[in-house]
């Protein structure tokens, strides 16, 4: 047991969010780097660039240079087994850093100095918020002109509604950018851009008022940098721990990933205030990781990671316990026993088959179409972790293959990307499945489908975009489905659980069909089946 204990509690499982562009992927590589898990960082920046970020490895991700889906990364350093959730930065792959963010018990959040709080960082810090999990925050591109740091604080306070802590502090910016003031170690880190912080960065120890800062950093800085300072610690919000892992403050760092600059202080810190695997609310109430048996829980399938192997692989954040390959395990939601032979652990799309895993631990199986993103695996008592719910989508087309004799590629393909959680489909009923509607919650995903389709199915697709605005679940009526009093414009469907759904065009055909049916019940929400 005690082995058990001291393996979970160094596991570190963090998500990185941010909204496009801040650098999330860069800070992620510089990760990966210190960890010693690659040689050199991918060129983010150029497209065309035959080198690519590590975590972006589904092709259509190279070619437009942003994450569509989420990575996990795995890599060990200073004596912590680090799993990283890298998710899409991009806002019309929200639901899928929604998911991956239940695998999470912590989250980085990187912001753009120069940009502060953006649209997509407010949306990704409620889905964060509404778990309670730590958030830490990296304020990046300090090498450029950015807005002063005390009013991105007061952003964070403003916008977000947290409060924060500065760990370092920043001297100046942009081509004034002289490094940190790390306000735990009283000591001064100082930036050198002429080596692009590819070597250790220069400390320099001392008190601020020292006469050594006035040379390294000039009197004026030197200056500002004490007021500053006094600033923050008459003014500012004082460190505590507990509000800190319970998601009411976050400690801020500044730096800049490009450069590598800050990152592995950045690191160090993080792993002693980020706390190990937490416990997860089920069915029969919460799970201790080291006292229960394994289990775990489904987050993310993806098909075709590997293109030689066509194959598909169940991502799952294990939330007890210990694995060991081939242990046999009870799959809840489908009420049966499988044996998990070929578990893997991945660095992007490179993986490698893995003896044991523990607590906090994200590993990756073969999955035969068994699987649905929500399902618990355990040993001993059955019982479900909570379910992960779907999310209306806001955009719709009906789609069908440009070949007919390709229908049967086509509708694997469709169902597999949906089961996925890329894509929801909804089957016309009088059609069947020749003809079917896709929802989405960004429009980016109907690229994302069409060009998978394309390039893992071999199939060409017609799209014809649709008017409708929202989807409704029915949870319950009093009047059978076929004889609803609906607007003409309303439609009903079925989704791939067989869950019948309406389809509006307006709010007021919403409140038409609950004021004309008696007892119809209808939810924003796609309810995990329990």
């Amino acid at each position: 047991m005690s082995n058990i204990k001291s393996e979970i509690d160094r596991r570190r499982t963090f998500a990185i969010i941010s909204h496009p562009d801040a650098g999330k992927t860069t800070i992620t590589e510089k990760l990966l780097l210190y960890g010693g898990a690659i040689r050199e960082a991918g060129s983010v920046k150029a497209r065309k660039a035959s080198k690519h970020a590590v975590s972006d490895w589904m092709e259509i991700e190279k070619q437009r240079g942003i994450s569509v889906t989420s990575s996990v990364l795995e890599f060990s350093y200073d004596g912590f087994k680090i799993n990283i959730l890298d998710t899409p930065g991009h806002q019309d792959f929200s639901e899928d850093t929604y998911r991956t963010l239940m695998a999470a018990d912590a989250a980085v959040m990187v912001i753009d100095g120069a940009k502060g709080i953006e649209d997509q960082t407010r949306k990704l810090f409620n889905v964060c918020s509404l778990r309670e999990i730590p958030i830490f925050t990296f304020v990046n591109k300090m090498d450029r002109e950015t807005k002063d740091p005390f009013e991105l604080l007061e952003e964070l306070e403003k916008e977000l509604g947290i409060k924060s802590y500065p760990m370092n502090w920043p001297i100046g910016s942009g081509k004034e950018f002289k490094g940190v003031y790390d306000r735990v170690g009283e000591r001064i880190i100082a930036f050198d851009g002429g080596n692009h912080g590819s070597t250790q960065a220069k400390t320099i120890e001392g008190h601020l008022g020292d006469s050594e800062f006035d040379e390294v950093l000039g009197g004026h800085l030197h200056e500002k940098l004490q007021e500053d300072i006094e600033l923050l610690d008459m003014a500012g919000d004082e460190f505590d721990l507990d509000a800190v892992r319970e998601g009411r403050l976050t400690p801020v760092f500044f730096g800049s990933a490009l450069t590598n600059f800050g990152v592995e202080p950045f690191l160090k810190e993080f792993l002693k205030l980020t706390p190990p695997p937490l416990a997860r609310n089920s069915s029969k109430g919460e799970i201790d990781v080291y006292n229960e048996p394994f289990s775990a829980f489904i987050f993310k399938i993806q098909a075709n990671m590997n293109k030689a192997h066509r194959d598909r692989i169940a991502f799952m954040r294990i939330c007890s316990g210990k694995f060991e390959k081939g242990l046999e395990v009870k799959h809840v939601q489908k009420n049966t026993k499988i044996k998990l032979s070929q578990p893997q652990q991945f660095l992007a799309q490179d993986r490698e088959i893995i003896e044991e895993a523990y607590a906090g631990d994200i590993i990756g199986v073969f999955d035969p179409g068994i699987f649905s993103i929500g399902d618990t695996l355990c040993v001993g008592d059955k019982f479900k972790f909570e379910g992960i719910p779907t999310f209306a989508p806001e955009h719709f087309a009906r789609v069908r293959p440009v070949d007919t004799m390709k229908r049967k590629q086509f509708v694997k393909g469709v169902t597999q990307i949906a089961q996925e959680g890329a894509i929801q489909v909804f089957k016309e009923l009088r059609i069947g499945m020749e003809e079917i509607i896709v929802g989405v919650v960004g429009v980016l995903q109907f690229e994302v489908l069409e060009y998978r389709l394309k390039n893992e199915y071999n199939v060409d697709i017609k799209m014809e975009r649709l008017p409708f605005r929202s989807i409704r679940w029915i949870e319950s009526s009093e009047t059978p489905l076929d004889k609803l009093s609906l607007t003409s414009d309303t439609k009903l469907v079925n989704d791939l659980k067989e869950r019948p759904i309406l389809l509006f065009q307006s709010d007021w055909a919403i409140s038409w069909a609950l004021e004309h049916n008696d007892g119809l019940i209808l939810s924003d929400i796609g309810k995990s089946e329990e």
